[in-house]
């Protein structure tokens, strides 16, 4: 019976709603049933469309913004953040093609409600019961200037596509980058909207798109510390924040960083030339030399996983780079001894530091795990013991063939390397 309401309901909104085609107008038809249209959207066929002219029961014209049957960005319901609030899941995407925000492709990525029960999934629908899926039916913090929040039952499904049962759109990532290198769950797979380009919210950035961070006790890094690198003598350290700001400690140098600089992608390493000078590289394998050659980045190549981490070589002429599932890409007079590619991780890898021979290095978890290929001695790790914040990179210390770990907080734990302070 509801597919049949929801196919009649579909031809009616077809005349009124150009979005999507004819799977966009069922989904709609199906919404407004969910929401509320039951026996009357048979007997009267345009309550569908009236149920969402209404906007999610606020009272707003027709040719209001929040009439349109378009979800929230979610920088307008998540504090500003550009990203899937909590309690929701990346489900599918859109494309529209042409956007003077993102001059090209623009990306739409819905974010779904979690469903506290699986009431109402099952038989081929993968939609929760409204009453269980944690959200509420309206317009955006606008009102009627808003789009629709917590309204539609819609699923592309790209994305998570190991979460079957999905309530309904809480709010859309908007970006100018693909979605699978925001969500690596998400498949390449087009759906494309040209329509949509335009839209936009006043809190909208064509920033890479990053989650709101958890609370934090430490001002001077936000809690975005990402990665450290010693000097070569082992008395200091640098420590990056996401940002691009350096701390420097001991007698690490501070020729300048990225802090004032608009990011295209987030800082994920840094590493130290031994003959001063030092490297920050991106989440897209691009490299920031400071007094440092360059020797090649895996900016602008196709990349399986994000770039997480790097190591300088001990003799200046090279470096490291390692992505989140444990591939080493080499640059220079860099040689490879192994990687964790293609061997199943219980966390991603985060960062990697390089012996002082050269002759190998070690890769580190967001657990605390340690890998260790060529020569790299085994010290100890943070695996398997309990964490404030998750381990964010790494720093070998050269006289002993030790190493420190760094955490999300600034923390420094130590194993075989002495303590020289921290910004937590």
């Amino acid at each position: 019976m509801s597919t049949t309401l929801t196919e009649r309901a579909s031809e009616f909104l077809g005349s009124r709603l150009s979005r999507r085609s004819f799977i966009n107008r069922s989904a709609f038809a199906g919404s407004a049933m969910a929401i509320g249209a039951g026996l009357d959207l048979a007997l009267r066929p345009g309550t569908a469309y009236g149920l969402i002219c209404s906007c999610g029961n606020s009272n707003c014209g027709c040719g209001a913004t929040c009439c349109s049957g378009f979800s929230e960005f979610c920088c307008s319901v998540n504090g500003g953040y550009n990203y899937c609030p909590t309690n929701t899941v990346m489900a599918g995407w859109w494309k529209a093609d042409n956007s003077s925000y993102c001059g090209g492709p623009r990306y739409y990525m819905d974010c779904n409600a979690t469903c506290g029960c699986t009431s109402g999934c099952g038989n081929g629908f993968n939609f929760c019961s409204t009453d269980c899926d944690g959200t509420n039916c309206g317009c955006g913090p606008n009102g009627c200037n808003s789009y629709l929040t917590g309204c539609l039952q819609f699923r592309y499904g790209q994305c998570n596509q190991n979460v079957e049962c999905i309530g309904r759109i809480v709010c859309r990532v908007v970006a100018c980058v693909p979605p699978w290198e925001v969500d690596p769950s998400c498949t390449t797979a087009n759906a494309q909207d040209n329509g949509t380009a335009e839209q936009n919210e006043p809190c909208w950035t064509s920033a890479f798109p990053t989650p709101r961070p958890p609370p934090c006790n430490s001002p001077a890094t936000n809690c975005q510390t990402i990665a450290m690198a010693p000097t070569g003598d082992g008395n200091g350290y640098g420590i990056l924040t996401s940002f691009g700001r350096l701390f420097a400690y001991g007698d690490f140098p501070n020729d300048g960083d990225e802090s004032s600089a608009v990011l295209a992608r987030p800082m994920v390493g840094i590493a130290a030339h031994p003959s001063g000078g030092y490297y920050f590289i991106a989440a897209d394998g691009g490299i920031f030399s400071f007094l440092a050659p360059f020797f090649g980045s895996m900016g602008a190549h196709p990349l399986n996983q994000p770039i997480v981490g790097m190591a300088a070589t001990p003799s200046g002429g090279g470096y490291w780079l390692v992505a989140s599932d444990g591939g080493i890409f080499a640059f220079g007079d860099a040689r490879f001894f192994g990687s964790m590619g293609a061997h199943p991780l219980n966390q991603p890898i985060v960062g990697m530091a390089a012996t002082p021979s050269g002759g190998g290095y070690w890769l580190v978890a967001s657990d605390g795990g340690i890998f260790a290929f060529g020569d790299a001695p085994f010290h100890g790790s943070m695996g398997g013991r309990p964490l404030a914040k998750p381990i964010v990179g790494m720093a070998p210390y050269g006289p002993q063939s030790g190493y420190w770990l760094v955490a999300q907080d600034g923390g420094i734990f130590s194993f075989d390397a002495p303590f020289l302070g921290s910004p937590a």
